[in-house]
Order: structure tokens, then C-alpha cells, then sequence
């Protein structure tokens, strides 16, 4: 499998350079597709699992703990991001051996996916026997077609030698003498049918009658009558018979290669090109005699026939003298200097020559130092498989071994079944080899600190399996131990003894006790680090450890500070879509949620479930556990119907994923009961919390989580008392019935002084990006008290989906509380829906108001007088029905209308009048009305031009350095302004008559586009990558409309023209395009794009 990763790497890099170059290496491979973009991080431990040279320890220290079949899901991803563009593939796994089982998963999961995301795939499995295939791909079993090659028949093995000799006429027969020699020569292999048929060919042996119409075998011997005499009965013979010329050296390395095997590593086998110049004399024998095919460093032999016949001509006593000569060699070669990744590969096979040789104590220590390595890096399969080995081969040794040597493979055998959660069979290892080192401790000297490891390694276990009675009294036996013999040990060593035991504690409740012992080995393994003896991975781990004992103890802000250390190194070492960085963005929301900051939660929140979702899937309790992170944080901030449709599919996966009854679904219980209460539903959250007394009553003792049992019991009785006090029509309370404020539909009062200027927005999100990109502005200005958005209206039709995506936007930018409402249809004609583009973040929610107008009435009733802002940056439909229907409430309350559209020249009549811009255009009537109105009302209005956009357009290189905060608005808004710019590109490369270019004007061509998005240059019609790269512009309005809300803003960016209407001033901003009203355009970037930054890195806490 790992020469499959390895090659499939190489070829996809080849295919994806520019140069369609060869790539070298594995290594050089791995470094380009990162380069790519095709892998990321975590990509490179998932194939690092396989192929150990492509990831550092570092990283591979993530694969410690990790359910095997996330991993198996996780390692498959990987592969399909490299597989599916190398198909169509097919991939064979070939040998003697059986597979297994961890790769039969591999396999099954690899196929099963196949079918949707790498269809023209074929996966062929051959074996000499057919393959045991495990319980773990049972698909594979259902769907796998399985087939079995037998023999030729006598009539098959005429066929093909009518192929093979080249006898088409059907009147032209096969000696029946030559059939029946070659047939049982052949035994019915078509291999060995050639073979024979290629041999008696060159020895002129095979002749056609004329007369007879037969092909004859000849009689080449006259004293015999036997003519199928001449073919030797021994196959050998015939398949080696091309080498008969070769010169002893290369013979005794054809020799030494069948040794080795089918196959093997030229790298791995140079340390023989000393001593017998192996690799030359390999690459003479594929070159001149065409023994063996390479694949890079990789031989096999060109015929397993030619292989098995050389391997037929040596005796036991050969091969062993053999494997011993490749053991010297190694030894020689001094083995410990090898690179350490590949020094497992090199351990392994040194100890199957060891075996093979009878050297069963080296084979031990080869298979061992094969096992440390592979456990070091992470890979416990294999890690396993080597362990169970040495332990074999110490069975066979002439004199017992000592205990020490005996118990450390057996220990670290267990590990790894524990790792690969084989938790029987890792029991029933570790206590025998506990029962079996006190039964001798007791006789001789004991050896400390293997007994401590004895202990810990089945304390994990239990841990591992909620032991945690049983796993406490281990580590209480252990850690006294440990600590008398530090001096003798590394401090890490220590350290990871007493975080185990902490855990253990905290798990069973003992929350003081964990603490303190959290706190010592977080101190060890801060000292470790600045030692460079531990990596800054591990030391999160004690941060997050450390932040769940605290938050167990109510201590949330030192909480918070734990879990932020955790997240800002995984932020630094992970890719953002690591299932750790998921865990730390989940732990830090509910330390926010817990200290009253649910609103600065949901982000990171709404990340975690995102990120849990792509890794988990839909159906996992981790996906499940970040839904309800983020049903907190929605009840925190008052949206409590929000917080209830999260707990509810919460509960739905729990049920599924867990034992009925099962401990870990009485918090979810617990949290769900909560909010049903808010929402007015007390009968039902009674029934919840009833339910987790149950669920805690089938699975603690007396006093365990005792504080959990006596909350829930608090509040059924309060409960109780609640309903008994209500009339029944509360009782009977439907969601139709509940109040707004229950929907947190209520408005807050606007506090000018403290939270900055009311700003009400109106919007047409989705059309493009810069409607998301002017409210991930306001999420910045809102941080910085400088705007307070108190509400924002959808509009244009399709105006519900633009509200699901502007409350999906707002969540994940940190405005949680800022209410969203449903807008007119823009003056868009009915049933006509205009496009919007989508995101994973796109949500509905009880919270939006059906009414925009009526929370815009709600908000401004609410506001002080001439406080309020209004910013259209979309249709003025919406605005102007405001105006009719509250007038006075809009006079008194808004001190001025901002505008994203545009004007007729300043200097013509005595009143602004709009032009023809889209957002005028979409109801001309309306935007007429609503300047009309302002004016004659005396309300001030500023107008932003496209000429101001035109005059400080941005770079797509701040849409690209955006996304590399991987917040999830900011890589859709790239994503979205990459497809937009692509598509528009490829209709403006259509002929002006091409139905294709849909409603897009004859003058959008080549020449237009590069003087609008790229100042100069010309690109080429032919051109088929992506233009992306080579757009240095774009225009984007709604942000510097944004700006010109916040006076400060105003004067230091914006140069405008004044018309003065009634004694009142109305400016605009971008008059044409010399004066596009922008002072200083560098300034003006520099503004908004670290503006832009900050929203994206504060909403994750970055």
C-alpha cells in the first residue's frame, strides 16, 4: 500500500506541473501538492501514516488516540483528493501473504466512497489462496467480485497455443502428442503453456506438415521414439534455461534476489553493493536479460515463474548461509546511521533475515527496534505486528530471556492494541504481563520503572474503556513510583504519568485532585518544550486538559486562558480543518458561553460544527457535541428556538450513536431542558430532566457525578412548582402562541454613547460579494464601538434565502444579536427570483423577522432622536415604503440616509435626482420618491458613486490573504469572487451573437475586461486556466459605503460635492470618472483591508 500512496503521489504531481515534469521523490511530491493546494496538513499526516517520509513528528504525534475508523475516513480523504485525478485507475495489491485487517478497512472505505467521488476506479486484490477478507469490510465481501483462476482445461491449452503459434486456419490441427506434453508440462498455467511453447520454438523443436495440416513436435533424438522425451519434465529447467550463460557473480546475485523476495527496495538493499555490487549487477540482470521491471527505487521480478524456479534451486542450508551474508552486510554498514523514517522498513526486513537465517535473537531485536519505530511514527498496526513478532521469536531462543526483555514488547503490544482500540485482546496482554512480573518482583530486585510502565499501560486501558475506579488504583500504585525515580527518567516521562492520572481524575470526578496534578504536568511539559524534548502539540493537550478540569470547576475565565493556549498553537502547527483545532474552537465558546460571552462563542462555534461536519459526518458524536457548544451560545444570547433545533439533531445522533441509556447523553439532556424552559415549554424540559435522573441512576454509583444528579433534581422540583402556579392555557403553549420575545425578536435600545451610531442596513446579499464583504466591515466597526448596527433588511427577491444567508453571515462574523428582516422583493415582478450564490453557513432561524418593515418601525421607536443612520447599499423599494408608512418616526429618528448608487450632476436643477445605477434602476420610482422625500423632509443623504469604487478598487490579493484566516466567510467570498470573475471571463471570450454570453453587452470583450480587471495587458482568447491569477482589480462599492457611515472616515478618505436643498447639505461622493472623490487610494486600502483582517481574526479569537 505504501508503494501504491507513494507512486499515485508521484504521478498526480507529474500530471499537475505546469511542465508536466517528474516530480523525483515522494518527499518532493507531497511538497508540490502542498504547493498546489491539492493537499494540506493534515493531508500530509493522513498519507504520513503510510508513508512515514512525508510528515514530521509533529505532526505525526496527532495520530496518538485517534479512533481507528476516523482514521481510516480521515487517511481515505486524503487519497481521493490525488485519486480522483489520476482516474480512470487501477489499483493491485499483489503477494502471498494475507492483508490486514486495518488495511481491509482501508480498502472497504476507499471503494465505498469510490463510488460517488472516484467512479472509474478498479481495486484488484491478487493471492496465491484466496483472501480472508475481515468483518471490518463487510461491503467488501457483499460487493467485491470475487474470481478464481484455475487451470486450463486440455481443449483451453489448445486454444492458446494456436495463439501463441500463430494458426488461424481451423482445418490446421494440434498434434495431439504436442497438446498432451505441453498441457502436462504447463500444469494449465498460460505462463508456463508459453514458457514451453517459447522454449520448443527456439529449439526449432515445432514444425508444420503440409500434407497433414498438423503442427508437429519433431523428433530431433533418431535412436528415440519418444519425441516429447526432448521437452525436460522439470518446468525449472526450461525457464531458466536464457541464463545458462551467466557469469557466477551475476548467478549468486539472481540467487540472492530470490532470497530477498518478489520485491524489494533498491534503496533499502544498497548496503549489499559494497560487498557484491547488488544494485549494478540488478539493473545488468533487468537490462540484458530482462529478469526484473523497476518502478523508481522498486524491483520485482519480470516472472514470479523464473523467480520460484531460481528460489527451487537452493537447499535450506543455502538460503540460511544466504541470509546470514545479508545480515553481516547490514551490520557492517553500521545500520544505526540510517535515516530514521526509513530505518523501520530497513529494521524489518533485517529481521526476517535474522529469521530466516535461525538467528532468533537478532530477529527479536530487529523486530523490536522495527516496532519502536513504527510506534513512534504513530502507526500502531504496524507497530503491533512487529511486537507480536519478537514476542514469537523469544519463544524460540535456547535460553529464556530475561524479564525486562520479555515485558517491554509485551507492553508496548498492548499500547498498540489499546491505540487500535482492540481492547480485549490489549487486557488480556497487560494483565498477564502485570500478573506475570509481580509473581517475579517478588524474587528478585525490583525494577521500577518497568513496573510503572506495567501499571500506566493498563491504567490507560481502563481509561480508555470509563474503568475509572479501577484505572485510579493503578495510577495510585504508579505515580509515587514514578516520582521517586525521576532522577532516572526524563521529567516527559513523568509528566505524561501524572497527566494519565489526572485524567483519570477528572473523569471520575475528583475535580481538586486533577487540578493540582494538571498544573504539575503542565509545568514539566512547559519546561520540556523549552528543551526541545517535547513538541508544542503535546503541550496543548496539558492546556486543554488543564481547561477542562477548571470549567468542570466553574473557574471559566482560566479556563478560557487555558483552552485559548491550546488553540492558538494548534492555529500555528494545524490546518484549520483538524479535527484538534475543531476540539479547542469548541472548548473555547463554551468557556465564552459560560462567562456570558455566548456572542463571541457562536463563531467559533459555528467553525467547530463546520469543521466536525467535513471530518465526522452528520451522524457522529462529535459532530454532535459541537452542536450542542452551539446551542449554548445561541441560548446565552436569547435565541432560544436557535439553541433548540441545534439540540434536537444533537439528541437525534446521540441516540443513535450511543447505547441506549447511555452517561454521555445527560448533558445534552441537561442543556436541552434548559432551553425548553426559556421558550415557555416547562412540561416538556420537566419530562427532559426526569429523563437524565433516569439515564444517571443506570449508570453512576452513589456519590459519583453527584452534582450533575442533584441539578437536575433541583429542577424538576422547581419545575413542578412553576407549572403547578401557571393556568393551563401557559401549559398548553404552542410556538404560534409565544411571544416575540421568546424568538428574541425584541429590540435593545440603542445606547449612542457606548455602542456607537444606530445603523440600519438594507441589503441585497448574495448577489455579489461586496454586500457580505460591507457587513463583515460593519462586524469590525460594531467591535470597535464606532457603528452599532440595530437592524438589517433583506431585499430583492429571492429576499428570504438573502435573509438566511445574511443571519448565516452575521452569526459566523460575530453579530448574533443583530436582528435580520425580510425585505420587499425589491421591485423585482413578481415570481421572478434574481441569482444569489450560496454557502454552508446559509441558515434560517426563528429569529428573522417575517417583517423587515416592522422591525425597522421597532428599532427606530427605539433609538434616540436624529441618532440612526440608514445605509441602502441595494433597491431603495424598501426604504421609501418605510417613509410612507412612518414618516414622522423615520423624520424624527434617522440624522441621515446614506447610498450606494448615484446621482444626475450637482449643478443641474435645485434637487438631487437619481441616475440610472442598479440599485436606482431595480425600482427607478421608489429611489426618485425616496430623494425626493429627504430632501423635502430636510434628512441629510450622502451618496457613493461607482466612480468611487472605480477610484480605489481592490487587489483580488486581499480576497486571497482573507481567506488565508480559513474563516468561513472569508474562503466563500474569495471562492464566490473567483467563480464570478471565471464565469464572466469565459462569456466574454464568446461571439457577441453566442446565446451564452446571456444579457452580457456587446462591448464586455477581450479588451474590455483586461482594461476593467487587469489596468493593461491582453490575455489571450485560447487562454483555459483559471484568470484569477492575472486580475489585479476589482471594484467593490458596499464597503466604502460602509465607511463613509463613520464621520472620521469621512474626512480623512472622501472628497464630496455639496448640494444644499431647504438649508440642508446633501453630499456625493464620485462625481465622474477624473473625480471619483477618493483622496488618497493607498490610505483608503490600507483602511479597509486591515479593517477586514481584524473582523476575520477577532471572530476567531485568532
Amino acid at each position: 500500500l505504501r508503494q501504491i500512496v507513494s507512486g499515485a503521489m508521484i504521478m498526480c504531481a507529474a500530471q499537475v506541473h505546469p511542465a508536466g515534469d517528474d516530480v523525483g521523490n515522494e518527499i518532493a511530491a507531497a511538497n508540490f501538492l502542498v504547493d498546489q493546494n491539492i493537499f494540506n496538513k493534515t493531508d500530509r499526516v493522513n498519507i504520513g501514516s503510510i508513508v512515514p517520509t512525508v510528515a514530521d513528528a509533529q505532526l505525526l504525534s496527532l495520530l496518538s488516540g485517534l479512533n481507528p475508523k476516523a482514521r481510516t475516513r480521515s487517511i481515505v480523504d486524503s487519497l481521493m483528493k490525488i485519486l480522483k485525478l489520476l482516474q480512470p485507475l487501477m489499483i493491485i495489491l499483489e503477494g502471498d501473504g494475507d492483508i490486514d485487517p486495518s488495511s481491509w478497512s482501508l480498502l472497504a472505505e476507499l471503494m465505498q466512497r469510490a463510488r460517488v467521488e472516484c467512479p472509474q476506479i478498479m481495486l484488484i486484490v491478487s493471492s496465491r489462496d484466496s483472501p480472508t477478507i475481515t468483518s471490518a469490510a463487510s461491503n467488501l465481501r457483499r460487493n467485491a467480485v470475487q474470481v478464481k483462476l484455475t487451470p486450463f482445461e486440455k481443449y483451453e491449452t489448445e486454444e492458446y497455443l494456436r495463439v501463441l503459434l500463430k494458426v488461424k486456419e481451423r482445418k490446421t490441427t494440434i498434434d495431439q502428442r504436442l497438446l498432451d506434453v505441453v498441457h502436462d508440462r504447463a500444469n494449465g498455467c498460460p505462463l508456463f503453456i508459453e514458457c514451453v511453447a517459447r522454449w520448443a520454438l527456439a529449439k526449432n523443436m515445432i514444425e508444420f506438415v503440409e500434407g497433414t495440416k498438423k503442427v508437429n513436435l519433431k523428433l530431433l533424438d533418431e535412436r528415440s521414439d519418444d519425441v516429447t522425451a526432448a521437452i525436460p519434465r522439470e518446468l525449472s529447467n526450461i525457464l531458466l534455461a536464457p541464463f545458462n550463460k551467466l557469469s557466477p557473480p551475476l548467478w549468486d546475485v539472481l540467487k540472492i534476489a530470490s532470497c530477498i523476495g518478489y520485491s524489494f527496495d533498491a534503496d533499502l538493499y544498497s548496503t549489499l553493493n559494497k560487498v557484491l555490487e547488488f544494485m549494478p549487477k540488478i539493473r545488468e540482470l533487468s537490462a540484458k536479460y530482462d529478469c526484473f521491471e523497476q518502478t523508481g527505487s522498486h524491483f520485482r521480478w519480470k516472472q514470479q515463474a523464473v523467480y520460484e524456479a531460481v528460489k527451487s534451486l537452493l537447499m535450506v542450508n543455502q538460503r540460511q548461509k544466504i541470509h546470514r551474508m545479508i545480515v553481516r552486510a547490514f551490520e557492517q554498514s553500521k545500520i544505526n546511521h540510517i535515516d530514521d523514517i526509513k530505518g523501520g522498513d530497513v529494521r524489518r526486513l533485517l529481521g526476517r533475515h535474522c529469521a530466516l537465517a535461525e538467528d532468533w535473537a537478532g530477529a527479536c531485536e530487529q523486530y523490536m527496534r522495527a516496532g519502536d519505530r513504527a510506534k513512534a511514527m504513530y502507526n500502531f498496526n504496524e507497530a503491533s505486528k512487529m511486537y507480536e513478532e519478537a514476542i514469537d521469536f523469544q519463544a524460540k531462543m535456547s535460553e529464556q530471556p530475561s524479564l525486562r526483555s520479555r515485558m517491554i514488547p509485551t507492553i508496548n503490544l498492548g499500547t498498540c492494541l489499546r491505540e487500535l482500540a482492540r481492547y480485549k485482546e490489549a487486557e488480556a496482554v497487560l494483565t498477564r504481563c502485570l500478573n506475570e512480573a509481580k509473581g517475579e518482583f517478588s524474587e528478585i530486585a525490583l525494577d521500577e520503572e518497568l513496573y510503572v510502565r506495567a501499571l500506566t499501560a493498563l491504567a490507560a486501558l481502563y481509561q480508555a474503556q470509563s474503568k475509572y475506579d479501577a484505572a485510579r488504583r493503578l495510577f495510585e500504585r504508579a505515580v509515587p513510583i514514578a516520582r521517586n525515580i525521576q532522577e532516572s527518567r526524563s521529567s516527559l516521562w513523568l509528566a505524561e504519568n501524572i497527566a494519565g492520572y489526572a485524567e483519570t481524575l477528572r473523569k471520575s470526578g475528583d475535580l481538586p485532585q486533577a487540578e493540582r496534578h494538571h498544573r504539575e504536568a503542565l509545568e514539566i511539559r512547559t519546561r520540556a518544550v523549552e528543551e526541545k524534548s517535547c513538541t508544542d502539540l503535546e503541550l496543548a493537550v496539558s492546556y486543554t486538559q488543564l481547561g477542562c478540569t477548571l470549567a468542570g470547576m466553574r473557574q471559566y475565565k482560566e479556563a478560557y486562558e487555558q483552552h485559548h493556549n491550546a488553540l492558538g498553537l494548534r492555529y500555528r502547527y494545524l490546518d484549520f480543518s483538524h479535527g484538534l483545532v475543531s476540539e479547542s474552537l469548541n472548548y473555547c465558546a463554551e468557556s465564552l458561553c459560560a462567562l456570558g460571552r455566548g456572542g463571541e462563542g457562536i463563531p467559533l462555534a459555528l467553525h467547530a460544527v463546520e469543521i466536525r461536519r467535513l471530518i465526522f459526518g452528520t451522524s457522529h458524536p462529535a459532530y454532535a457535541h459541537a452542536l450542542s457548544v452551539l446551542a449554548s451560545c445561541y441560548h446565552a444570547v436569547g435565541r432560544y428556538f436557535d439553541a433548540c433545533d441545534c439540540l434536537e439533531k444533537c439528541l437525534e445522533i446521540c441516540e443513535v450513536a450511543f447505547q441506549k441509556n447511555h452517561a454521555n447523553i445527560i448533558p445534552n439532556l441537561m442543556n436541552y431542558g434548559n432551553v425548553l424552559r426559556s421558550t415557555g415549554d416547562l412540561t416538556k424540559a420537566r419530562i427532559v430532566y426526569q429523563r437524565a435522573i433516569t439515564i444517571h441512576e443506570l449508570n453512576f454509583k452513589g456519590g459519583q457525578q453527584a452534582r450533575q444528579l442533584e441539578k437536575c433534581k433541583a429542577e424538576v422540583d422547581d419545575l413542578t412548582d412553576k407549572i403547578e402556579e401557571l393556568d393551563a392555557s401557559v401549559k398548553s403553549c404552542h410556538s404560534d402562541d409565544i411571544p416575540d420575545e421568546i424568538f428574541r425578536k425584541h429590540v435593545i435600545p440603542a445606547d449612542v454613547e457606548s455602542q456607537g451610531t444606530p445603523l440600519i442596513v438594507y441589503t441585497d446579499i448574495g448577489r455579489d460579494v461586496d454586500d457580505e464583504l460591507a457587513l463583515v466591515l460593519l462586524s469590525a466597526l460594531k467591535r470597535k464601538h464606532i457603528l452599532n448596527p440595530v437592524a438589517v433588511i433583506t431585499t430583492l427577491s429571492p429576499q428570504r434565502e438573502r435573509a438566511h444567508l445574511a443571519r448565516g453571515s452575521m452569526d459566523a462574523m460575530g453579530m448574533p444579536d443583530v436582528p435580520v428582516g425580510i425585505g420587499s422583493c425589491g421591485g423585482v415582478a413578481e415570481g421572478v427570483d434574481l441569482e444569489i450564490y450560496g454557502s454552508d453557513y446559509s441558515r434560517s432561524s426563528p429569529c428573522i423577522f417575517e417583517s423587515g418593515l416592522d422591525l425597522v418601525r421597532r428599532t427606530l421607536e427605539s433609538v434616540p432622536p436624529k441618532s440612526a443612520v440608514v445605509l441602502c447599499i441595494a433597491s431603495l423599494s424598501d426604504v421609501a415604503i418605510c417613509i410612507r408608512e412612518h414618516e414622522e418616526l423615520f423624520r424624527s429618528k434617522v440624522k441621515e440616509v446614506v447610498l450606494m448608487g448615484g446621482v444626475l450632476s450637482t449643478e443641474l436643477g435645485e434637487s438631487l435626482i437619481p441616475d440610472s445605477a442598479y440599485n436606482n434602476n431595480c425600482d427607478i420610482s421608489s429611489a426618485r420618491f425616496v430623494y425626493k422625500r429627504c430632501q423635502e423632509l430636510g434628512i441629510p443623504t450622502a451618496t457613493l458613486s461607482r466612480w468611487a469604487a472605480y477610484g480605489c478598487p481592490i487587489p483580488p490579493k486581499l480576497l486571497d490573504e482573507i481567506a488565508k484566516t480559513e474563516h468561513m466567510v472569508a474562503t466563500n467570498i474569495r471562492s464566490v469572487s473567483k467563480l464570478s470573475i471565471d464565469q464572466l471571463w469565459n462569456k466574454v471570450i464568446l461571439h457577441p451573437d453566442d446565446p451564452r454570453r446571456e444579457k452580457l453587452p456587446n462591448r464586455c470583450d477581450i479588451s474590455w475586461f483586461c482594461r476593467t480587471f487587469m489596468s493593461k495587458g491582453i490575455i489571450s482568447k485560447e487562454w483555459t486556466s483559471s484568470v484569477w491569477t492575472l486580475v489585479k482589480k476589482l471594484n467593490m462599492y458596499d464597503p466604502l459605503a460602509v465607511l463613509l457611515c463613520v464621520p472620521a472616515y469621512r474626512a480623512a478618505h472622501f472628497d464630496w460635492k455639496s448640494k444644499i436643498v431647504n438649508g440642508v447639505p446633501h453630499i456625493v461622493v464620485g462625481t465622474s470618472e477624473r473625480d471619483t472623490g477618493i483622496i488618497n487610494r493607498l490610505s483608503l486600502y490600507n483602511e479597509y483591508s486591515s479593517l477586514f483582517l481584524f473582523a476575520f481574526q477577532e471572530s476567531l479569537h485568532k
